[in-house]
């Protein structure tokens, strides 16, 4: 690692003078000397990949080679669980808390933003000294100051939703600024993690690659498809009949995809020099979105058995851990931030408790065994608890873990001080964390002072009269069938700074519908303007498809139109979007409100 700037300037400063120039010179190598121990960190992070779904853990539907050498070189955790779905695990990884103390509660609509109170794994690396980044979904917020920008990521270039309708060159989110993807995102993800890397080879980095598959739509470049196909599978799902096989087939083809692109990111290291003293993490953010092979688990994505929480977890470091070695104890989400602080021995930039622990010692070797602890999981009201040798359902049935990983048999009646012991403490940890979780009253944020650019799209917002989603999933989704002036949209929206914005609206609309009158009102003030220009694209995404999609929408290629300037007292109000006039068959298909704050 070279020394910063201001370091290489204060030792040239006293080469004039021979005593203080040596002195000076002996306290510069000695900075530089812990600097260049200090390693660097890449954490991928896949999306809706079950742990079942690569050859290290069983699969021999096909081959996970890079993952599975990433997994050898380092310390496997053979019981790490993440949440049932995607937010709520990402807000635990970047946290080192439980997901409801920040706030998360849902995948869409607000509820997956992560509490502006709450201090990420990227602020406390930013703080120590490295650049950071995040490359892919970051689906814990989008108006700044949830964006990733604000909370450590000097870097971020990706979509703040959920899950996004096409993967091959969609519109994309580049430190706020709507830009055009290149390719499949996977492969992109990877090329700019890579630019990253290349740029600041000399110093410290962290990067955080949160790669979008295999969530659906189940997309993914020919040649990964033609190899998976026609593939008879020999690793079946736990319940057999309940398999979609095409289905099965284009996750593994996606994952087969990950697997080359770790596989590059790993090459790159080695390339640059790197390798030795980079910590890289892979891990994934929930069981898997299907049935499938899953090593006969209950369970899959939203679902708080063994099955939709269980994920692999492997820590590769080859300067600092030895390799090959599999640790039995049961971890999670909330340990990642406080290991990887302690691995890099830089503080942890919040005063809130953690509820993970650091796993630094049993990686290091430095101990055989971390205290004795519970994990709890939860999603949508439903929590279970798993201790290392037991799991309490949310039914409240306990299953004994080492002799039944499969939970086949209730042994509730066999151990009943432990199944009340753990009811008391699931009971306890829902009256902590659980009260007001869904009781959301956080505005969207719109003119950060900090940041110029403010999107509020579809998904936040909320649909009356006839409007509707373009999919039951709101993540991208658009609204749609707007069709008479009692129709609006809504949006709590909070004014963080005073003053005129330029506000655009992204729409289509046939040129037989021409001629609607569009309102937009944030409290007393209003916006009006006509819509004159047809825009008419098609809907787009199923062409890539390779099985039917269920809840992704499809996209379309959304023109802005600008409907004036309007003036914006600081404060709390709520933003309506209706249409005064529709002389068609409706006003107009709506994508996305864009907010510019102008002198």
């Amino acid at each position: 690692m070279k020394p910063s700037t201001s370091l290489n300037a204060g030792c040239q400063l006293l080469t004039g003078g021979q005593w203080l120039a040596t002195t000076f010179l002996l306290l510069c190598s000695m900075a530089n000397a812990v600097a260049d121990t200090r390693p660097n960190v890449v954490v991928i992070l896949t999306d809706d990949q079950g742990w079942g779904d690569l050859s290290i853990h069983g699969n021999t539907n096909f081959t996970t080679p890079n993952i599975d050498a990433l997994g050898r070189s380092g310390t496997r955790f053979d019981r790490f669980f993440v949440c049932p779905v995607c937010s709520p695990t990402r807000a635990e990884f970047l946290t080192g808390r439980y997901h409801p103390r920040g706030g998360v509660y849902d995948t869409s609509k607000g509820g997956e933003r992560l509490d502006l109170d709450e201090r990420t794994i990227a602020q406390s690396f930013k703080a120590a000294g490295y650049h950071t980044a995040a490359f892919g979904k970051w689906h814990n917020g989008m108006q700044y100051p949830y964006h990733p920008n604000a909370r450590g990521f000097d870097e971020f270039y990706g979509y703040c939703s959920g899950h996004w309708g096409d993967y091959f060159s969609p519109p994309l989110d580049h430190n706020g600024q709507l830009v055009t993807g290149n390719g499949y995102l996977v492969e992109d993800f990877t090329n700019h993690a890579i630019q990253f890397i290349e740029q600041y080879a000399q110093e410290n980095f962290f990067v955080y690659v949160p790669l979008p598959t295999p969530h659906a739509p189940m997309q993914v470049p020919d040649a990964y498809w033609s190899a998976m196909e026609n593939r008879t599978l020999s690793s079946k799902a736990r319940d057999e009949d309940l398999e979609d096989e095409d289905f099965t087939r284009a996750a593994l083809a996606m994952v087969k995809c990950i697997d080359d692109n770790v596989g590059r990111l790993m090459r790159k290291l080695e390339e640059l020099q790197l390798r030795e003293n980079t910590i890289v993490v892979f891990f994934c953010d929930n069981g898997p979105n299907s049935f499938r092979y899953n090593g006969d688990m209950k369970g899959r994505k939203g679902s708080t058995d063994e099955g939709g929480v269980r994920s692999p977890l492997f820590v590769s470091w080859p300067q600092g851990i030895q390799s090959n070695r599999v640790v039995a104890q049961i971890c999670g989400a909330i340990d990642l931030l406080p290991t990887l602080a302690d691995l890099c021995k830089i503080p942890i930039a919040t005063e809130k408790p953690l509820d993970g622990l650091s796993l630094a010692p049993i990686v290091s070797g430095q101990a055989s065994s971390i205290p004795d602890r519970r994990i709890f999981s939860h999603w949508n009201g439903k929590v279970s608890v798993r201790t290392q040798h037991f799991r309490l359902d949310h039914q409240g049935h306990l299953f004994d873990m080492v002799i039944d990983p499969g939970q086949k048999k209730n042994v509730a009646g066999e151990h009943p001080d432990v199944t009340k012991q753990l009811h008391a403490e699931v009971e306890q940890w829902s009256n902590e964390l659980l009260p007001g979780l869904r009781d959301d009253q956080r505005p969207f944020p719109i003119g950060h002072p900090d940041f110029n650019l403010t999107q509020l799209p579809a998904r936040d917002g909320t649909p009356h009269g006839q409007v509707a989603r373009s999919a039951k999933a709101p993540n991208c989704s658009y609204f749609t069938n707007w069709t008479s002036t009692d129709d609006r949209m809504t949006w709590p929206v909070e004014i963080l700074k005073p003053g005129r914005y330029a506000v655009e609206m992204y729409y289509a609309c046939p040129e037989e519908d021409l001629g609607a009158e569009i309102l937009l009102s944030i409290g007393d003030n209003r916006l009006s303007q006509v819509v004159s220009v047809a825009h008419n694209p098609p809907a787009l995404g199923n062409e890539h498809d390779r099985v039917p999609r269920h809840t992704e929408s499809l996209v379309k290629d959304f023109k802005p139109m600008a409907l004036g300037t309007i003036e914006l007292p600081s404060g709390k109000a709520e933003l309506t979007l209706r249409a005064t006039k529709i002389p068609g068959k409706q006003a107009a298909e709506m994508r996305l409100l864009m907010f510019r704050r102008v002198p």
